[in-house]
């Protein structure tokens, strides 16, 4: 069952969702990244969770799709508000607790809810996501050439709909998996619900992270499962064993083939491997409190 999209008022904003399957079942929170708005969760990755039993919810970050939006370069807001937003999301839907799965810069968004709200979080799953270090490998030479070229005019909607298509390609890292028909009619789409698309393409890379080392890690107490791409321009593969070893108890899995995406043709792999992990997260907390909507 995939409800319509709806406006709801979360931790004080006004913010887009839509549910996916039966209110009943343990409830799965999808993050999205920079610039991202719900669209790139894959409407029919989000049936195929909920066909397993998943109440699935998407949502569309601030100052991406028609979320509340802010001036061009002046969001008025921090990491730690996005994350507040995420469980604010519950609230507003009347949800006790959630498995989260954040995916890029919501890697961040995710872990630093479970650290703020543990009560509200039944697991993590960090996709393609980091947990920072100059130790870490950095990005691909080919992907910070492209980001590092002039962006589109927001006004020129050709423009940004090919930096999109262009901008995904680099994000594949090669990958035999992007195919950009299918990017492109995703990004057409997004345009046209976005309420500020200059917005959108610069504020969240200059939000407040927060002081770093206030949050670690290591603090975090619940079961999280690691998804990366072998592939990966943007995070080396170096920076999901990093994930795995600094948050006790982490399962990795290894997308081969894949860049900084989720593709379809790996839906087989992923989603089993995700309702596997929702569905262990509850049994450990079977008794003590759940995920049902109340």
């Amino acid at each position: 069952m995939t409800g319509s999209e709806t406006m709801l008022t979360a931790n004080g904003v006004e913010l887009c969702v839509q549910t996916f399957g039966d209110a009943a079942d343990p409830a799965i929170l999808l993050i999205h990244g920079a610039s991202a708005s719900m669209l790139w969760w894959d409407q029919g990755l989000c049936e195929r969770i909920a066909a397993a039993g998943r109440y699935v919810i998407r949502f569309d970050n601030r100052d991406t799709g028609r979320s509340t939006s802010y001036p061009p370069g002046r969001p008025g807001y921090s990491l730690r508000d996005m994350a507040d937003d995420a469980v604010g999301i519950l609230d507003a839907l009347g949800i006790a607790r959630a498995h989260l799965v954040g995916r890029s810069m919501a890697g961040g968004i995710a872990g630093l809810a479970a650290l703020r709200h543990p009560a509200r979080v039944a697991s993590l799953t960090l996709v393609s996501t980091t947990p920072g270090g100059s130790d870490l490998p950095p990005m691909s030479a080919d992907f910070t050439a492209y980001v590092a070229t002039a962006g589109p005019d927001p006004s020129d909607g050709d423009a940004v709909v090919a930096f999109i298509v262009g901008l995904m390609k680099a994000y594949s890292g090669g990958s035999e998996y992007f195919d950009p028909d299918v990017v492109r009619a995703l990004a057409e789409q997004d345009l046209a619900r976005t309420r500020n698309v200059a917005s959108c393409l610069i504020n969240h890379f200059v939000i407040d992270l927060g002081e770093p080392g206030t949050y670690r890690l290591g603090d975090i107490d619940v079961a999280t499962l690691v998804i990366h791409g072998e592939r990966d321009p943007v995070f080396p593969l170096d920076h999901a064993f990093a994930l795995q070893r600094q948050i006790r108890g982490a399962e990795l899995l290894v997308l081969s083939g894949a860049g900084h995406e989720l593709p379809a043709p790996l839906w087989d792999t992923v989603v089993p491997a995700l309702i596997g992990h929702t569905a262990s997260a509850e049994r450990a907390v079977h008794g003590l409190d759940d995920t049902r909507r109340r």
